[in-house]
Order: structure tokens, then sequence, then C-alpha cells
């Protein structure tokens, strides 16, 4: 299969899974209880107020026509307006998500650079005492609470020691050594349970890799351990670790909001715990959809960065 018919059917596949998630989105006002109208217009409001309300809204339509109504404001990037805030949803998405995205982007950084970094050391020193210790690092990393990470991490570095800053935030443009200091606990809270699964897979497929005739004949010939692992070895065993980063960039946007409420930080995981209670399904709607557009987006770039580590991925 060429590259082009490849990346042809993969954006294909990519379409209609937006628009498959564009209807599962919508229908979380199917799950959401009680009348939003009758929340905004208050408990000891009249059948007629409520009625106006949910007139004004549109909720009196039926669901298709609501959902049409919907999907053809979102492709002109209208995701509606907050009932709350009598705000545009994108608006509000747009004021929080540099904090969310700061947050997971650089928890991504953190564990892509560790999990690589420490998995390469065990997986060239396997059985050895440097990869039992990074075998009990990963499993503390796997096992413990981010929100307990958190804490202990805000004890020892905030106020213990007070290197960063506890909770808060300050954006990039503001400030950016002050942007720096907040974000960091946060995403190296966030990194650790990524970053020590990085590692496991790591260690496992370049150990993998190490014990191929091909790496034994690289050595024959001169090659030095070193360049041998890092030029070798990583580079073979790239594609698991590939799959794993992408995977969870949509739990680095999801684990965001235990973080978020720990650190006190503005961010979307804080507005959708707040529009679900209430119950302010425009932008419920609008964070799940821009978070989902996101993975499916980072999905599809790592289909294609396969075609690059592996050319034999085109023919599945």
């Amino acid at each position: 299969m060429s590259a082009v018919r490849f990346i042809g059917l993969r954006f294909a596949r990519m379409v209609l899974v937006f628009v498959a998630t564009t209807m599962l989105v919508f229908s979380l006002s199917l799950l959401i209880p009680g009348d939003i109208a009758v929340t905004l217009a208050g408990d000891n409001a009249d059948p007629a107020t409520v009625a106006l309300i949910r007139a004004e809204l549109g909720l009196d339509r039926p669901w298709l026509v609501q959902y049409l109504s919907w999907f053809g404001q979102l492709l002109t990037g209208d995701l509606g307006t907050s009932f709350v805030y009598r705000t545009p949803v994108a608006e509000l998405i747009a004021t929080r998500f540099p904090a969310t995205f700061s947050i997971a982007m650089f928890a991504v950084l953190i564990a892509v650079l560790s999990g690589v970094l420490l998995g390469m050391v065990a997986a060239a020193h396997r059985g050895g005492p440097l990869d039992r210790v990074t075998t009990v690092l990963s499993t503390l990393g796997i096992v413990a609470p981010s929100f307990w990470i958190g804490m202990i991490l805000i004890l020892l570095l905030a106020f213990a020691i007070p290197i960063f800053p506890a909770v808060g935030y300050t954006s990039f443009a503001d400030d950016p050594v002050d942007w720096l200091g907040h974000i960091t606990l946060p995403a190296v809270t966030l990194s650790l349970a990524v970053g020590a699964e990085l590692q496991r897979y790591t260690r496992s497929s370049v150990s993998e890799v190490l014990s191929q005739d091909y790496i034994r004949t690289a050595r024959s010939q001169g090659l030095s351990r070193r360049r041998v692992l890092w030029t070798r070895a990583l580079k073979n065993a790239a594609q698991p670790i590939v799959t794993i980063i992408g995977l969870n960039i949509a739990g680095m946007l999801g684990g965001s909001v235990v973080v978020e409420k720990v650190f006190n930080i503005p961010g979307l995981g804080s507005l959708a715990i707040n529009s679900i209670f209430s119950k302010d399904l425009p932008v419920l709607q609008g964070i799940v959809l821009v978070t989902t557009v996101i993975v499916i987006v980072v999905n599809f770039l790592t289909d294609i960065l396969y075609t690059v580590l592996n050319p034999k991925v085109r023919v599945s």
C-alpha cells in the first residue's frame, strides 16, 4: 500500500470517528439527570417560565433536530453558549485550555525523557542493580495515586524546601519564569505513572532487540556498546514506545482533572467539574469534544509516524 493511500484511509477513518464522537458527546444531554431549564429558572419558577427557557435553549425540539443544528454550528467553530456564564463556550475553553495544555505537554516531555532513559539504562544492565532499582521506581510510579504524589511534592518542594509555588497558575505571556515554576510540580505529578509505564515498555522492547543476531553482528564489527544501544536498538524498539506515548496523551489530559484540583489550577479540569455540578451542558460537551478531537488527531499522527518507523504497517 502506498503512503498516500495509507494516509488517506487513516484520514477517512479519523473523520468517521469524529462524527461518531460528536453524536456521543451530544448524547451527554440524555445522561445528565434533571431539567436544565428548571435549574436555570429556579425551583419556585412557574411552568410557563420553564417552558420559555426550554424554547430559548432549543430543548423543546426533537433530539435529532437539536443534534443537526449543533453539528452545523460546530463546523463553523461555534461550540454554543454557556447556560450559566452566558458566554460562548469557545471563549471559556480558550481561557482555560493553556493551563491544561501546558501541564499535559510538559508532563509528556518529562515522562518521555525519564521513561526512555531509565528504560534504556535498565535494558543495558538487565539483571543488575540498576535494573532492579529502576524496576522498583517504576512500580512505585504506577501504583502511587497522583493526588498523593502531588501532596507529597507540595510538602517537600513548596513548604519544606520552598523551590516551587504550592498552588496557582501564571500564564506564559505574563511571566515565563513564574509560569514554569507553577506548572513544574503538577507536570511531574502527572508524568510519573506514564513515565513508569514507558520505562517498562522501553526496557522490554530494547532488551528484546538487544538479543537479536544483527545487534551481535554490529557489536562484532567494532561498534561501541553505547552506539549500538542508542542508534540501533532504540530505533528498532521505537514502535511500541511511540504507541504508549500516543495512548497516554489522552490519559494526561484526563488525569489533569485531579492534578488541577490538588494544585488549584484554573484549567479545563476544574471547568468540567463545575459544569457538571451546574448542569452547564454546552460547556461540558465542548470540553469533552475538544479533548476527544486532540486524542483523535494524536492517534492519526501516531499512525503516520508508524509508516516512518516501520513501512510494513501500511500493509495492514
